[in-house]
């Protein structure tokens, strides 16, 4: 096994369930003053977790609540977004062009602005109306503000019971994903290592669904694309069956990401179809890592973190199997452009 620092991860999820009671005394304030609508605004990973966060929500709560990318917002705006919106978005660094251009347009309409911010003294955080400085951890963040948006609207009676159960257990369930897929993760690495040095044109296909989804996009291409340069194609499971199923032939290298929400039934049919043309696949399931002292009821919830445990050991490997370290960039903040 490559090393990872166990206690380092549990301290740092623990450390994100801790900021529970600033995250409801923001939210709480939110709702106490009204909106008219929740804006998630991101741009790459960061969208992509909003992406989580939306349809996470949409399915369960009758909160107007939307997705913007950062980018698309800066040019196309939304005529939907007032004075009385709220903006939530999260930044590492806090001075991605389009999420400080974006969040300068939202306060200049004059809506509300919820940031999470990992550096507390990036200069977007004085664009900020409440902001929490807390490193990583952003999917969990942004569920946590979930689920008090919910609760407060009458949407999530289990609120209490859940939050036990992820602060006693969570911390210590997701290490325990990472050790049990770290044999799998190792032989995994050395097969795409293999396949892509004998096949370096070749786009390796993700797939996904639900809030596998942004988990899925973010992977391919903020992870493979961006810090391992391996080329990579990303589609919906519901999509998949209306274009990309014509170019799989038994050689094709596909991942499929399989959780445990509403959507797993478009996962599963997708499941159902790779072995009838495709040798080369792969399903990750997070069906099949226990998550001790977690009810089943709330797995769901948590597909996205199973996955990216999973991916943690996977992305270990790779950067060793390819002796490449995932901190270097050709082009990515390198120049202006």
């Amino acid at each position: 096994m490559l090393k990872f620092d166990e206690q380092k991860q549990i301290n740092s999820v623990n450390g994100g369930l801790a900021l529970r009671g600033e995250i409801e005394r923001v939210v709480d304030e939110i709702q106490e003053k009204g909106f008219d609508g929740i804006y998630f605004i991101g741009i790459g990973g960061t969208w992509a977790s909003s992406l989580q966060a939306e349809v996470y929500m949409r399915g369960r709560s009758a909160l107007p609540v939307y997705v913007e990318n950062a980018a698309e917002f800066i040019t196309t705006g939304n005529k939907r977004f007032t004075k009385d919106s709220i903006v939530i978005f999260s930044s590492v660094t806090g001075n991605t062009e389009e999420m400080v251009k974006a969040v300068e347009k939202a306060k200049e309409i004059g809506a509300k602005v919820f940031g999470f911010v990992d550096k507390a003294e990036a200069e977007i955080v004085k664009l900020c109306d409440w902001c929490i400085s807390y490193p990583e951890n952003e999917q969990l963040k942004f569920y946590m503000t979930a689920n008090r948006l919910m609760y407060n609207n009458g949407e999530f009676p289990e609120y209490d019971r859940y939050n036990k159960e992820m602060e006693e257990h969570l911390a210590e369930a997701l290490v325990n994903v990472e050790k049990k897929a770290d044999a799998w993760a190792a032989e995994y690495a050395k097969e795409v290592y293999a396949y892509v040095k004998a096949n370096p044109d070749m786009p390796h296909y993700f797939v996904g669904s639900g809030n596998q989804w942004g988990a899925t996009y973010s992977y391919a291409m903020c992870y493979w694309e961006e810090q391992l340069w391996i080329r990579t194609k990303s589609i919906t499971c519901a999509e998949f069956f209306h274009g990309m199923l014509e170019v799989v032939e038994a050689e094709t290298p596909v991942t499929l990401f399989m959780g445990e929400d509403s959507q797993r039934p478009l996962a599963e049919r997708v499941a159902g179809f790779l072995p009838k043309v495709c040798k080369n696949y792969v399903v990750i399931d997070s069906k099949d890592y226990e998550l001790e002292g977690i009810s089943t009821e709330f797995r769901g919830s948590l597909s996205h973190l199973v996955m990216h445990a999973v991916n943690n050991r996977v992305d270990a490997h790779l950067e060793d199997e390819f002796r490449h370290p995932m901190v270097i960039r050709r082009y990515y903040r390198q120049f202006e452009y």
